[in-house]
């Protein structure tokens, strides 16, 4: 029997966040009807909720360390985004 730690746990509840809300954007966007469509979209909404939730606990413990991005990277980022809004 293994024995998972925390890290092993919270790694595994991010895996399924993310699939999870991978099947709910497609389900979303393949649904013809409207009302049905808003209720995966709140469902989704609520996943997404949930698997930042789990990133920043995993995050804070030293889990899941990202870099601070650079001013300069983030405002190339903007600037590319906002040029392919204009298309």
């Amino acid at each position: 029997m293994t024995n998972y730690g925390e890290k092993e746990l919270l790694s595994d509840a991010l895996g399924v966040e993310k699939a999870i809300t991978a099947i709910y954007n497609t389900s979303a966007n393949e649904c013809s009807h409207p009302e049905l469509r808003e209720t995966l979209m709140n469902i989704l909404n609520q996943e997404h909720d949930i698997q930042y939730d789990v990133f920043k606990c995993m995050h804070k413990r030293g889990f899941y360390p990202t870099p601070a991005a650079e001013d300069q990277k983030i405002a190339t980022v903007k600037q590319t985004h906002s040029q392919s809004y204009k298309m």
